[in-house]
C-alpha cells in the first residue's frame, strides 16, 4: 500500500510541476491544484496507513492513527481552496485586461520580432 500511495504522490507532483511550467494561465492553475493534492496526500499518509484504527490511543490499543496530519490536511484544503479562488480571479483579471492568457510578460510574436532585429 505504501508503494501505491508513494507512486500516486510522485505522479501528481510530476504532473503538477509540468503544468505549472506551462505558459498559459489555466494549466498553471491546474498544476497548482495537483501540487496541493499531492502535498495533502503526503500529509495524510504521514499519519500511518492503517485501517480500522482509532485516532486516539487508549490503554488497550497498541495501534492508532495520528490525528495531527488529519487536522493539517483539513486546514490545507481550506487554504488551497481560497488560494485557488484568488489565483483564478487574478488570471481572469489578467485575461480580461490584455485579451491573452500567457503567463510570461511578452506577447506571443514579440520574441520572434526581437530575435529578427538582432
Amino acid at each position: 500500500m505504501e508503494i501505491l500511495v508513494a507512486s500516486a504522490i510522485g505522479i501528481m507532483t510530476a504532473a503538477g510541476l509540468y503544468l505549472v511550467l506551462r505558459l498559459r494561465t489555466f494549466p498553471v492553475i491546474l498544476g497548482m491544484s495537483l501540487l496541493t493534492y499531492a502535498v495533502n496526500v503526503f500529509l495524510f499518509a504521514s499519519g500511518r496507513l492503517t485501517t480500522a484504527a482509532p485516532p486516539v490511543l487508549r490503554d488497550d490499543m497498541s495501534v492508532y492513527t495520528d490525528p495531527l496530519p488529519q487536522a493539517l490536511v483539513l486546514t490545507a484544503i481550506v487554504i488551497s481552496f481560497g488560494m485557488t479562488a484568488v489565483v483564478v480571479m487574478i488570471g481572469l483579471g489578467a485575461f480580461l485586461g490584455s485579451n491573452d492568457d500567457h503567463v510570461d510578460d511578452q506577447p506571443e510574436g514579440a520574441q520572434d520580432q526581437a530575435e529578427g532585429q538582432s
